[in-house]
Parts: structure tokens; sequence; C-alpha cells
């Protein structure tokens, strides 16, 4: 396999023969991959072609000499390759700081994680505000549709060019969940484990509904342009209110009243109907600060390969797919984007399949964010998972 690193200021080279070890979970950096050759491009489950292509991604703990204790993270629809540490003079650690580190639930004094920015995405990885080399200027909409098994044809590259021939384990919640399912079925003989947060098979009318709106906010705004903002301006105010959707779908009944109830800001300010109950300024709060760090047209691209993305029935374990790998499936009581029905259909595909599979549904009033955030409980499953899968 080949591929280079680009020529990032912060780019690090990985010497052959030498494993990759973060001395300090203090500080990270982000690294980048590419694939530039013709040869390499991917191809695309629409039948077209990308490159050249380049991954972000990040690592933490240490790659053993037998290459036998890697982790793939896979992040979330709005997430990146950021997942644990902090950047140089930043006080924000990454997404799932909680979540790795040495001691945590991916232990980095034992185990080698690494998580990318998914392509289609805009925290590094190639995606439509990339300048396209046929015309110089971003794709936008010229960017080709992708898929979840898109996402993970691209991190088998990097994952290649590590020279890891079989992953412990991939990793993820929500749309990460998916990538780590589509793992399994696309190389059953690569994945020794998958756990599977949050997450589910296929979307549901229901879920498909819910882009389909936040993707005709963005579309709605006059600023989108096509896609072809890149040299006005983003469409703001239709990304705002695209993730305020998104966001409520995140929180659960429950969590809102306890955080929010019906109270009031004390004083009415500015036009009228501007945010009168805290709830609705802290969903405006949400979406204003969501479009300082993400691009609309990633938006349109991600929620739709969250759409396609299907291995209901035999499509997640094939007749003819290997079965020797072991399964985690975590879903939370009171996420009804991803609710435990969904993860249980999971469970019986596997089941059926003849699949080693754990499942376990946690109690959490935190909705869909609770695989962000309910730390405990996820941390001694999936402590005792790994430890169980990495003695086998």
């Amino acid at each position: 396999m080949k591929g280079s690193f680009s020529d990032f200021p912060d780019a690090v080279e990985v010497i052959s023969g030498n494993p990759l070890k973060l001395d300090s979970m203090d500080q990270v950096e982000t690294r980048y991959f590419n694939f530039a050759e013709p040869s390499e491009n991917l191809d695309l489950e629409s039948g077209e072609k990308l490159g050249p292509v380049t991954l972000a991604y990040e690592t933490y703990g240490c790659l053993n000499a037998q290459k036998s204790n890697a982790v793939l993270i896979c992040h979330a629809l709005s997430g990146d390759a950021h997942a644990a540490g902090y950047y140089a003079g930043e006080q924000k650690p990454g997404w799932w700081d909680n979540m790795i580190g040495a001691g945590r639930a991916f232990d980095t004094d034992r185990y080698f994680v690494l998580c990318s920015n998914v392509i289609g995405g805009c925290k590094g990885s190639t995606g439509p505000a990339s300048l396209n080399p046929a015309t110089g200027k971003p794709y936008g909409l010229s960017f080709p549709v992708i898929t979840i098994r898109d996402m993970v044809e691209a991190q088998r590259r990097l994952i290649d060019f590590f020279g890891i021939e079989r992953l412990l384990c991939v990793a993820g919640g929500s749309m990460g969940g998916m990538q780590a399912l589509q793992w399994a079925a696309s190389y059953p003989q690569r994945v020794r484990s998958v756990i599977a947060i949050a997450t589910t098979a296929r979307h549901s009318p229901l879920q498909i509904a819910f882009n389909e709106v936040i993707r005709q906010s963005i579309m709605a705004d006059r600023t989108w342009r096509s896609g072809d903002y890149y040299d006005y301006g983003p469409p703001d105010r239709g990304l705002a209110i695209a993730r305020m959707i998104g966001h409520i779908t995140f929180m659960s009944e429950a969590s809102m009243e306890q955080k929010f109830s019906r109270n009031r800001t004390q004083v009415l300010k500015g036009i009228p109907f501007d945010p009168e109950f805290e709830v609705g300024g802290y969903l405006k709060y949400r979406g204003n600060q969501f479009v300082k760090r993400f691009d609309a047209n990633a938006y349109l691209y991600i929620t739709r390969a969250l759409d396609y993305f299907d291995l209901s029935g035999d499509r997640l374990i094939s007749p003819d797919g290997v079965r020797d790998a072991r399964f985690l499936i975590i879903s939370f009581s009171s996420d009804w984007l991803y609710p435990p029905s969904q993860s249980q259909d999971i469970v019986r595909q596997l089941k059926k399949g003849q699949v080693d599979v754990t499942s376990c549904e946690l109690n959490s009033s935190y909705g869909h964010d609770a695989f962000l955030v309910e730390t405990e409980g996820q941390t001694t499953l999936i402590r005792n998972f790994l430890s169980s899968s990495h003695e086998r």
C-alpha cells in the first residue's frame, strides 16, 4: 500500500519498524495521510472515483511489535479525528476524552487507538470544501456521492499503511457505530471485535425524514448558492437551523425538563420572537456555535450517507462471511433517535448468523447524547469486552 504524509507543518512520519507512541495524553496533534496516485483513487459505491484523498487522523498509545493491539475509533456525524487529549494551547479535550486514555475504557497503556476524520467531512479529510484538482476550486456539489462503506474503505487504506493486518476492535457511537458494523460487513477477516453504540443497521423513515428537513433548511438559505458559496460566505442561517433540529433529537424529554423545564429568560431583548424560553436560547446558541466549525455541504453529504446506510437482512453477516468476530452492542433507554429496539434488531441479526454477541441497554436520561457522557457504565462493559477479546 502506497501513501504519504502531506507537507502540513505538523505532519509526522512513521518510521518503518518503530511503533508510533504518544508520549503524553495532555497534548496531541493531528496527522495527515495521503493516497494521491491515480492507481490509488477510491472506487466509490456510486461507481465514481475520488482522488487524491487526504485523511486527517490522530493516534494514542503504542502499537505493539505484533501490531495486534490496534483499536479504530469511528466518530459520529459532526465529529472528527480529535477523539482525545488536548491541542497545544487549547482547553477543550477531544470529543471522547472521557473514554480514551490510560486506565479508561480504551486504555492507552494497553491499546493503540486511532481515529480518522471521514471522507466527505470538513475537519482535515477530503470533502466538498476541498479543492477539486480538475478545477482548482472547492468541489461543492461536484463532490461525488459518498456512503458509509466508502468511509470505511478510506479508513482501510490508512490501516494498511500502518501494516495492521487485523484490528483488535472497531468501535463507535451513532454514525461511528454504523462504520464499525460496516467494517464487519466489508472486511470480516480484518476485525476481531466490534463495539457498536447507540446506532442502527439502517435508517428508518422517521430518521430519514429528520435528515431531509435538515438538508432542506440548509438549501433554503439564499446564501447557499447551490453549494457554490465558498467565495461569498457560508449559509450560516440555514446550517444553524439544521443543527438546532438535529440537536433536539440528541436529547430526551427528561433531559430537557431537567436542564430547562419551562424557564424563561429574565429579560426579553432584541426583535420580537427572539427565543423567550431557555431551551430556545440554548438551541440557538448551539446552532450559532456549530456554523463556526462545520461546512454546510459536508452536512448535506454526510446526512445522505446516513440515509443510504442499510445492513439489514443478511447484509451484515453474509452466508459466506467470517463469523469469529465478537460484537458488543450498547444502547440507552432514553435514546429516541436510535432507540434500543434498533440495537436489538442488530442483535437478532447477529444471533441468526450464529455470531458471538453481547448486548446491554443502559439506563440514562441523556437521550442519544448518552454515548458521549455516560462514562461509568460504558467503561465497565468495554474494558471487560476488550480484555477478553485481546486474550483470545
